[in-house]
């Protein structure tokens, strides 16, 4: 009977639940071993009193490995989460301005922008209007267009200004960085 009684897993077929009947074998110090009958390589993995892990099924013959299969699972979860803290996950922040909105208020709108964008964020720039104002909603599209024009060294922009009842908007995304 194999090491560790009956394991099953939903990721990785180990010992007897591999299906194929030759397997590409690497041994447990990392020496490809070739390609050799599944039984003969549970038997090496037995001997050595560890788990024959298939690391690739989809490879022509199957890639399995012996190696302790628990260790092998930490390992696995180790390098997932390791790959996960290095994704940055990119959020849209909206900036709300009103038509009248005074030149100091639209400076500091625009900082806030900015510090969004910098911190590789979307901006999703919105124009409220209220009663008259609707009238007049090419006033809210000049600053829109002038925070886009503040921002345009280091944002494009996303699709054109868009309007919905009283609102109309923008989303300025950072620039790709060229390497």
């Amino acid at each position: 009977m194999p090491r560790g009684g009956v394991v099953e897993n939903k990721r990785f077929r180990i010992n007897q639940f591999i299906r194929a009947p030759e397997v590409r074998l690497v041994d447990s110090d990392g020496a490809m071993m070739g390609v050799v009958k599944t039984t003969d390589a549970l038997a090496r993995a037995q001997i050595k009193e560890l788990d024959l892990v298939e690391i690739s099924p989809q490879a022509s013959p199957p890639v399995c490995k012996i190696t302790n299969f628990s260790k092998f699972k930490y390992e696995m979860e180790k390098k997932e989460k390791e790959a996960k803290k290095k994704q940055k996950i990119s959020y849209i922040k909206e900036v709300r301005i009103r038509p009248r909105i005074g030149a100091h208020d639209l400076e500091i709108k625009i900082k806030h922008a900015r510090s969004f964008i910098d911190g590789g964020d979307k901006v999703q720039l919105t124009a409220m209007f209220s009663g008259r104002e609707m009238q007049h909603k090419d006033l809210g599209i000049k600053i829109i267009d002038k925070i886009k024009e503040a921002l345009s060294d280091i944002a494009e922009t996303e699709g054109r200004i868009s309007s919905m009842g009283t609102r109309v908007f923008l989303t300025l995304a950072p620039k790709k960085k060229v390497k």
